[in-house]
């Protein structure tokens, strides 16, 4: 299919999922809950385009695309090398043609984020720079995360997606990355901040959905034009937004709380991170457990460079 892209930087694409804080403005206080839950935790891989491979329960073929499989009209599922030209071109037709002729054939479906090539050891798919211990001799690299389950509808549409909990096996052709995470036994910590965030709530009138989203807005522009989320800021925002200065505090607490989270996940550091050539830390972890999927990021840090580089937050 063409010469192969090499070490290339990927198209971006991104999959959204709600930042803990975000989630209480509204009055659902499980967060409090999820943070102290048995847990899957995994580590949050900075890649694009993503990649839903797998088979197609409508006709039983294995099938590559983009998130597009998913749409409601105009909708993209590759089953042949003739689908991929037709509905796609450029780097993303390259990219999909590899993933169409080395992803190992499954009877699940998957969504993952592309790394790259192989041939080389360090990549740099969207945001972060990816430092690898060795050249990867395999010729595609996938970080997955999703995996989607078929309900009584056979149809791409409407299957419900999970986070993978579970590790996929390499093949000679396919890198699968996925390091290893691991949530501290002891959060005994953790579960008595939470526990004082309750008390705060308790004293919370929390605003309507639409003051929210307008709140949510404000603090992704903060951190846009990197502009510190500090009391005298949540003040503002309370004050503008004619909201109980409580909420912005309780969303305050809960935003260190996630922080704090941070120092309790053990991380394989194999994979090391870069950015504009200087060490970083991997950008977060996402964590999921009956109350839900969130994501663990130190906001004020890959949240701004994402924007930075014209990405998602």
């Amino acid at each position: 299919m063409g010469g192969r892209l090499k070490c290339m930087d990927s198209m971006k694409q991104n999959t959204h999922i709600e930042h803990p804080e975000d989630s209480i403005l509204n009055g659902d206080l499980s967060v409090l809950d999820w943070f102290s839950t048995d847990s899957t935790v995994s580590v949050k891989i900075d890649g694009a385009p993503a990649i839903v491979w797998g088979t197609n329960p409508a006709n039983g073929q294995f099938f590559v695309g983009t998130k597009s499989v998913f749409n409601k009209k105009k909708i993209k599922i590759n089953h042949s090398h003739d689908e991929i030209d037709t509905h796609h071109d450029g780097d993303l037709a390259e990219i999909l043609h590899n993933c169409f002729d080395f992803l190992p054939r499954c009877t699940s479906i998957y969504q993952g984020d592309f790394i790259g090539f192989g041939g080389c050891d360090t990549y740099t798919p969207n945001t972060l720079t990816y430092i690898f211990e060795e050249v990867i001799s395999a010729e595609i690299i996938i970080a997955p995360h999703t995996e989607y389950i078929v309900g009584d509808i056979a149809d791409l549409r409407e299957v419900s997606a999970r986070p993978l909990t579970h590790r996929l096996g390499d093949t000679p052709e396919v890198l699968f990355v996925k390091p290893y995470a691991k949530l501290s036994d002891n959060i005994d910590e953790i579960k008595s901040k939470c526990d004082f965030a309750k008390v705060i709530a308790a004293s919370c009138e929390f605003p309507e959905q639409k003051v929210v989203n307008k709140i949510k807005k404000q603090i992704n522009t903060c951190i846009r034009e990197d502009i510190k989320l500090d009391e005298m800021l949540i003040n503002i925002l309370a004050h503008d937004n004619k909201v109980d200065i409580n909420v912005m505090r309780l969303w305050k607490l809960v935003e260190s709380i996630k922080i704090d989270m941070l120092s309790y996940i053990l991380v394989d550091n194999s994979l090391l991170c870069e950015f504009d050539g200087e060490p970083i830390s991997h950008e977060g972890i996402v964590m999921t457990n009956k109350y839900g999927t969130f994501k663990i990021i130190d906001r004020e840090v890959f949240s701004y460079l994402n924007f930075k580089v014209g990405g998602v937050a």
